[in-house]
């Protein structure tokens, strides 16, 4: 199968940002007393104000966010490029390519920037879309803006919630083992230990290789 587009997942596909947010989501924990695997399970994929809500129902999930700002700013905002992804996305070349991220903005290019990777012409954010992941949202967006069929579109993954959004879509999807284990990737149509696995299959998909 040859395909028209690639949709990137950010955090845990193109940047190695697991463990920077693991300390964060750990510190936010401590401070509103509540149990750092149970909140760290309910954050992957998905906006930090969703996360907030399911973790901690009373409290204001808009406040909270500034709150896990001001702990992202303590830590610092370079996070390295995932291995490979400097490779692939130079390799994509002309080929038609999307970021679908719940992260925000503001942030991600300014993370992009800093791993020195580049950014594509379509970049669909949390704040551009009502429902975030695992609801397919994101991914029909960025298809219909690079004017593609979602079933011409390959979503890479690595969370179980973005893995359900990409299928929910009607995209093929692409699941990396890094932050989860193939078994809770298992709706993904195909799954690689990491990117640098996963990208001359990805490559060969985009009739690059």
């Amino acid at each position: 199968m040859v395909i028209r587009a690639l949709l990137f997942d950010v955090d845990g596909v193109l940047l190695d940002s697991s463990a920077t947010h693991r300390r964060i989501w750990d510190a936010w924990s401590d401070l509103r007393g509540l149990d750092r695997d149970v909140v760290w399970d309910l954050t992957h994929g998905r906006r930090p104000e969703d996360t907030v809500r399911d973790a901690a129902p009373a409290l204001d999930a808009t406040a909270e966010r500034k709150v896990l700002n001001a702990l992202m700013e303590d830590e610092g905002d370079a996070f390295p490029a995932a291995g490979g992804a400097a490779e692939l996305l130079g390799a994509l070349r002309e080929h038609p390519w999307a970021l679908v991220t719940s992260g925000s903005c503001g942030p991600v290019r300014r993370r992009f920037e800093l791993a020195d990777l580049p950014l594509p012409l379509v970049q669909i954010y949390g704040e551009d879309v009502e429902q975030c992941k695992p609801h397919p949202d994101g991914y029909l967006k960025a298809a219909r803006l690079l004017g593609m069929p979602p079933s011409n579109c390959v979503v890479v993954e690595d969370a179980p919630h973005g893995v359900t959004a990409g299928k929910r879509a009607g995209c093929t999807v692409v699941a990396l083992a890094t932050t989860h284990s193939a078994d809770d990737l298992r709706e993904a149509d195909h799954c690689f230990p990491s990117l640098e696995q996963a990208a001359p299959h990805l490559l060969a998909m985009s009739g690059k290789l």
